[in-house]
This record gives C-alpha cells, structure tokens and sequence, in this order.
C-alpha cells in the first residue's frame, strides 16, 4: 500500500504518502483508503469583488470538506496568493487527522480564496470575505462545517464571516471560531497554536531531560503563530536566537530580549531593524545552528534540496505541511526527528473547539481555564504519540498518522460508510 515518495510532490500527494504508509502499517481496508484519498466535496466558488478602484476584480475561492465520519467539518480560511485548490485540498486532509489524533468531535475541511491581503483595504477584504461566505454558506452550519482564521484572516474576517452568515441564516456565532470576544470568541484563541508548539517545545525537553535555558530556538515566520511561539517559549526559558517574517530575519546568538522586540515589530511592522541583532535571510535563517528549528511560516520550506544544510538537532513543525516527503526522508537520514504539524500546531484547533462548545453552551469560559485545559490535551496527546512511536519503532509524524488513521477508520466503519 506504500508508494514511492517522489523528488516534487503536489502538497496533497505529500499528505497522502504518510496516509498509505500508515494505512499500510494498520493493514486497513483498501475501501476505507479510497474513502480517505478523496474528499467528500469541494466546492469552487467565483467571487467577485468591486475594488476601491472602482474595477471588478474576480477571486477565486474553495472550501473543501474532506472527511466528516468523527464530527461536523472543521478547518481554517486562508487568503493568500497561493491558496489554490490542491493547497485547500492537503489542508484538509490534514485537519481530519489532526482532529483525530487530538481527540476532537471533528472532520477535516479547509477554505481558500487566491488573493494577497497585503495588498488589500479592509473595505476590500470585506467585501471579500462577504462574497465568499455568501458563496460556501450552504454548506456552513454549527454542527456541520466551521470556519476560523488560518494565513491571511484574523478575528476580523470571523467577524465579518459570522455577521454575512447570519444576515441570511440568523445569528449564529458557533458557525465560526477565532472570533473576537467581544462577539462569542473564545479568551486565549489568538495565543493558542503558540502556546501549543511551546509546550510541544517543553515537553519534548523534559524527554531530553535538557533545562530549556540551554537550549537555543530559531523561528520562521513572525505572525500570529509564530510570535506567539517566541514569547511563550521564551517565558517558558526558551533562548529564542533568531526569527524572521516576510521582509527578512535578525539573529543575535546570545538570545533575542523577545519583550523588547514585540514593542519594535508594533512600530516598525517587521522584526528587521532590530538590535541588537544581525540581519539574515529567510533562507539563511533555517541554516542557522541551534537545538530546535520552528518553522512557522510557509508550507514546504525544507525540502531535498535544503534539508542537507539544516543544523537544528529537531524541526518543530509550526506552520502546515513545512517539510516535504523528500526534505523528511533527507532529515530522517541525518537523525534530526521532526516533531509533526498535525499535533505541533494542534493548539489552535483545540481551543476553536473550546470556542464552539462555549457557543453551543452559551457560557463563557476563564482564559485560566482555557489555558489549563488547552495545556492537558496537548501534553496527553504529545505523550500518547512519543509513546506510540517508542513502541513501534516509528518516527514521530509516522506515530501521529497511525494513531489519527485509525481512529477515522474505526469511525468510518461505525458509521457504516463501507
């Protein structure tokens, strides 16, 4: 049932290559294969859009929903220039397996709209996302696809994607999460996949049995997930040595005084320009030496070609699907484990889940209690997984798909699908 990994692999192929090796490794039902190799649906959508320009601009949007036999659909919206359908298509599937292995009552989806938000108003972004919520709302619902925030949306589009939903369908804040809390938003979702990966960081010390004051941190990307991860693992005693956003990186190998850089990046709008700190490339910067590289920013930025030069002792999986089939299998080679995205960056799902539960319930929760909740369900699944791998002699990402592979399966045949 296993497949050769090939040198360039869409990122769709790239997740279905852990999915039949580890269906492979649980002997599962060649049907329940073909379930899971194919989405339920996905809907293409035209979204046009009056600009400031007074010019129509026509966008391109998706929501695909891959697997529903564990719970109602979940998964982010992302606007960004690359978001295509083969993109939202592997966020999916990996939404489905990180709903798995987390345990949560949720299928995997994902949206999508080709756009570059960098380059839009916010009147712009508004119509955009009302336009693209009017296109895919019929197949929203509270208990059956629910949208939050993924590269290029925020609290803000949630809000405007809750408030477009409801002008037709009546007011319904569980329909998205990562809302604000002002309008049903659960407190501790902005923080939540930082806080995941920084305990994921923890954890895997406390295995090592390393203080983490000795251990160096070097992040990719700058962004809500990626400077939450900064400064919680740098109060966690983190040396956080080098991070990096879209216009380029700083560097200071002594350790980056992450309090004093978050004041910077809110005035300057970049991490670049910091000191004391030597500027570096985004390239540059996954080569620099340290113990935990955490990319945090792009999909498939380690690869075959580049995964030869990488000098961190484990990859920190932050951002979807950052090394590829051929940049793992390199890693693989060279012993450096990769701690894999769909428990790294879990944390986010997690504490959605808390939001629309909250929703549902009508009750709003502490951020102590979210954050100790949240701390309990990622600790317990990093363990259940390390363990896993352990006894079978499988690597961490290959433990992480075992686990969420077949726990869908099981549900798959409870439910009567094959």
């Amino acid at each position: 049932m296993t497949t050769p990994v090939a040198p360039h692999v869409s990122p769709s192929e790239s997740v279905l290559q852990s999915v039949y090796e580890a269906a492979g490794r649980l002997r599962t039902s060649p049907e329940v294969v073909d379930l899971l190799r194919t989405s339920w649906r996905e809907v293409r959508a035209q979204i046009p859009v009056r600009m400031e320009s007074k010019r129509l601009q026509i966008f391109e949007g998706y929501r695909v929903q891959h697997n529903g036999a564990r719970g109602p659909y979940k998964g982010g919206v992302r606007f960004h220039p690359k978001a295509d359908l083969d993109e939202v298509r592997a966020l999916a599937m990996l939404m489905t397996y990180k709903c798995a292995l987390m345990d949560l009552p949720f299928g995997g989806a994902k949206g999508g709209v080709m756009c570059d938000p960098l380059h839009m108003s916010e009147t712009e972004l508004n119509r955009l996302t009302r336009s693209y919520t009017q296109h895919i709302g019929m197949i929203l619902g509270i208990s059956r696809d629910i949208p939050a925030p993924d590269m290029g949306t925020n609290a803000q589009t949630m809000a405007w994607m809750m408030d477009a939903y409801g002008q037709k369908y009546g007011y319904t804040p569980g329909i998205v999460t990562g809302k604000p809390v002002e309008l049903g938003g659960s407190h501790g979702r902005d923080q939540a996949t930082g806080r995941g990966v920084a305990v994921c960081m923890r954890e895997y010390a406390a295995i090592e049995k390393a203080n983490p004051r000795d251990l160096k941190v070097v992040v990719q990307g700058y962004g809500n997930v990626g400077s939450w991860t900064a400064r919680l693992a740098s109060e966690m005693g983190f040396t956080v040595v080098a991070v990096s956003d879209i216009k380029g990186g700083i560097c200071n190998m002594e350790g980056l005084d992450i309090a004093a850089l978050d004041r910077w990046f809110s005035v300057a709008g970049s991490v670049t320009g910091f000191e004391p700190a030597e500027p570096v490339t985004n390239e540059h910067l996954l080569e620099i030496p340290c113990d935990y590289l955490v990319p945090a920013a792009l999909g498939e930025v380690i690869t075959g070609e580049n995964a030869a030069n990488i000098r961190a002792r484990v990859v920190v999986e932050a951002a979807n699907h950052p090394v590829t089939p051929s940049g793992d299998e390199v890693l693989a080679k060279r012993k450096i484990p990769v701690l894999p995205d769909v428990l790294v960056n879990a944390g986010g799902v997690t504490v959605s889940y808390f939001e629309w539960t909250q929703n549902i319930q009508q009750f709003r929760w502490p951020l102590e209690t979210v954050i100790t909740e949240l701390e309990k369900r990622m600790v317990a699944t990093f363990h259940e997984l390390m363990g896993r791998s352990a006894r079978d002699g499988t690597s961490p990402r290959q433990a992480a798909f075992d686990i969420s592979v077949e726990r869908v399966a099981k549900a798959i045949l409870l439910r009567g699908f094959v």
